[in-house]
């Protein structure tokens, strides 16, 4: 009998390294894909910084869409669950290719979803990333 998955986003699977951070947004080797509300820059990371996690996750929600940070706080908590619960989705498809995923979740609304629209935005996120990797 197979051991259920355990849906958890642990602290290696958080991108922290600046260098990492950098490179997703200043390399011009990244993609980029959106669902709206939701954007998704996405690149292959080389070297020690991801270390034996193949996805680092970064979630960004700007203070020029929600100035009070409960509102930010939100976004970001939606957005994390969203990915912990449907992240097999594309760490299956890194895995199975050995590479390395630097992942970074932009918002880009200046209103609040529903918990379900967004999780349903970053289901269809990672799937069209798994389809082009």
């Amino acid at each position: 009998m197979q051991a259920p998955t355990r849906h958890t986003l642990t602290k290696s699977e958080r991108m922290v390294s600046r260098k990492v951070i950098n490179s997703l947004f200043e390399g011009g080797r990244s993609h980029s894909v959106s669902v709206f509300p939701v954007r998704a820059v996405y690149r292959p990371i080389e070297g020690e910084a991801v270390g034996e996690v193949g996805v680092q996750l970064l979630v960004s929600v700007s203070k020029r869409h929600f100035k009070r940070a409960v509102k930010r706080n939100r976004v970001k908590r939606q957005l994390r669950e969203a990915y912990r619960l449907n992240k097999t989705l594309l760490t299956d498809r890194v895995a199975e290719l050995g590479l390395s995923l630097g992942l970074a979740f932009v918002w880009q609304a200046d209103r609040l979803y529903d918990t379900a629209e967004v999780a349903q935005c970053v289901k269809t996120l990672l799937a069209r990333i798994a389809e082009k990797l």
